[in-house]
């Protein structure tokens, strides 16, 4: 069956949460800042420095509310392994964020610039800027992973030097500006995060609208980040759709940054309904304000093959499988489509460990709106689709199964699973055929990935260390790397990964047009500071030593995250040990 439209799926709004914001409240919070704006950009790297330290300490002492609330509201019992999940997600993430602001500012204060560890020309003659790892943490906690961000090909490094974190160097001038945040519902850092970085890296105060999923977070956000809240420099509202039609459309708001889908951009820009469609044709916008955005994605997963033994096969079966696993399938790079050498002879048994690993995964309460609706679609769709757990029926209309659905068919162009993100616990795999070689499947899987699957956000390759001995292997991995059209691209694990270094970018590869925007526009994180981004691009061992804290089949999860969460706030060493030896119980 074949997709009646491309993108993301409708998503309902829940009915039920912390009421919309009146609008004379939203009027008041957007006078305030348009008031402070300009106190915001006077306000130098050392006072920013100050607000930074107090954040931290707000944030770590919000940390154990907030991630047990998110928890909590997706059905996650209070003694599973899961309990990790929205430590790390949440505020593991902004704490980490707050860290290596501090940095890159505190870098200003001393040198002038921020430093990432490396900043020099590839023998393609591209930028590069290596910015993970950065200390010594970053290599005992993910050890042999690399991450580094690309710039376009035409920006010279001196350039890339001159604009390196130059908001916030003597003599830079910046217009007060107000930025509109319209946050996330499925991941709890996301629109802290944003609103970290239209403060830090664009210059400019926030004022935050909650999502209505997640709205009930909203309250331990605005403790984590009282310091800005008590200044002025950002304010939290709360609301749906008619809501945020008010803040888009209202004369006090400058700029927007939307994560979500790229239905909401297209209302956003070009209007809803008839009208908006006709705009959208037209490539007529609807309105004249920057809009940044980071949408959806059917993230490919591109197997390399190669010598693959048991253990590896396992390994990388909980690796996919948790790629879909994590936050019950509602992420906007959850794996969606698993790419095969049709030639491969593991093909079917790295299928076999996926499907292993899906057995174990613990339950999840379809807590996204219309997530029963959307898995429907994919299922009825493709009647081979198989489940792992129990379907929702009307006694049990809040369960949902992880559903696999193999041996997709890659002519089939217009597929749903090839056009369309489902945003809930549902992932394919597709085979191509290369019968002469390696080298041609991946010229095969880039292409595909880049003309045939929707999005352009992430991007996963996995290849076994004894394929890369192959020269003409390693030169066409190389080559899918460079050529994959995604704003990240990571080797061997999760494309989710560059969203957790933070140091790294994040965002859609760039040039998408706004009547075809796909994955978004701008980047986000980049605690470096960089401009003129092309993608990151992320590399980490096969199989590394410990089992990544992602992983759905981490035993220590729950245990393991709030130690994070104070190792990142301290930086003390100390507490590195006790935190390794559980990471290595896994």
């Amino acid at each position: 069956m074949t997709a009646s439209w491309t993108g993301t799926l409708a998503i309902p709004e829940p009915g039920d949460g912390i009421p919309p914001t009146a609008p004379e409240a939203i009027d008041a919070a957007l006078a305030t800042l348009r008031e402070r704006a300009p106190v915001w950009i006077d306000t130098d790297v050392p006072a920013r420095l100050a607000l930074l330290e107090e954040l931290v300490d707000d944030t770590l002492a919000s940390a154990p509310a907030w991630a047990t609330a998110a928890a909590a509201a997706k059905g996650i019992r209070s003694d599973s392994p899961l309990m990790g999940e929205d430590w790390i997600s949440g505020p593991v993430m902004v704490l980490r964020n707050l860290r290596l602001l501090q940095r890159s500012l505190g870098q200003i204060v001393e040198t002038g610039r921020p430093q990432p560890p490396s900043l020099e020309v590839a023998a393609n003659g591209q930028v590069v800027a290596r910015v993970f790892p950065s200390d010594t943490v970053d290599q005992l906690m993910f050890p042999q992973f690399t991450g580094e961000i690309r710039l376009r090909p035409d920006v010279p490094l001196d350039r890339a030097e001159a604009r390196i974190g130059r908001i916030h160097r003597e003599g830079t001038v910046s217009e007060p500006t107000v930025a509109l945040v319209l946050g996330a519902g499925n991941v709890s850092s996301i629109g802290p995060m944003d609103a970290l970085y239209e403060l830090f890296a664009r210059n400019r105060v926030v004022l935050l609208k909650m999502n209505p999923v997640n709205a009930h977070l909203g309250p331990h956000v605005a403790a984590a980040f009282q310091p800005l809240v008590r200044e002025g420099f950002l304010r939290i509202v709360y609301g749906g759709a008619e809501v945020g039609r008010h803040l888009t459309d209202h004369p006090e708001v400058d700029t927007i940054h939307v994560t979500g889908s790229d239905k909401t951009y297209d209302a956003i820009v070009f209007g809803t309904g008839e009208a908006g469609a006709r705009r959208k044709a037209a490539g007529e916008r609807r309105l004249d304000k920057p809009v940044t955005a980071e949408l959806g994605n059917v993230s490919p997963v591109i197997v390399v093959p190669g010598p693959w033994n048991d253990k590896d096969l396992a390994f990388h079966g909980d690796n996919i499988a948790s790629m879909l696993v994590n936050n019950g399938g509602f992420n906007c790079i959850a794996a969606r489509v698993v790419v095969q050498h049709r030639q491969w002879a593991k093909r079917r048994k790295l299928l076999d460990a996926v499907r292993d690993s899906l057995r174990g995964a613990e339950p999840r309460v379809p807590y996204y709106p219309g997530a029963v609706d959307r898995w429907r679609q994919f299922t009825d769709a493709h009647p081979s689709a198989e489940w792992f757990g129990d379907a929702p029926d009307d006694d049990h209309p809040d369960r949902l199964p992880f559903t696999l659905i193999p041996d997709l068919d890659a002519h089939t162009i217009d597929d749903v699973a090839f056009t369309t993100e489902a945003f809930c616990g549902v992932f394919g795999e597709v085979a191509l055929d290369a019968p002469r070689s390696v080298a041609d499947y991946l010229e095969a899987a880039v292409a595909f990935c880049n003309d045939t699957l929707w999005g352009t956000l992430s991007a996963s390759l996995l290849v076994h260390p004894d394929s890369l001995k192959d020269p003409e292997i390693a030169n066409a991995v190389e080559r899918a790397i460079d050529r994959l059209r995604y704003g990240s691209v990571v080797v061997n694990h999760w494309s989710a990964v560059p969203y957790g270094m933070v140091s790294t970018t994040w965002g859609a590869y760039p040039g998408a047009e706004p009547t075809d925007i796909q994955s978004g526009t701008g980047v986000v994180h980049n605690t470096y500071l960089l401009e003129d981004v092309e993608k990151t691009v992320v590399r980490g061992p096969f199989r590394p030593p410990m089992k990544p804290v992602w992983f759905h089949t981490h035993r220590g999860a729950a245990k393991l995250a709030p130690k994070l969460a104070r190792l990142v706030a301290t930086g003390e060493r100390r507490q590195v040990p006790g935190i390794l030896w559980q990471a290595v119980r896994g």
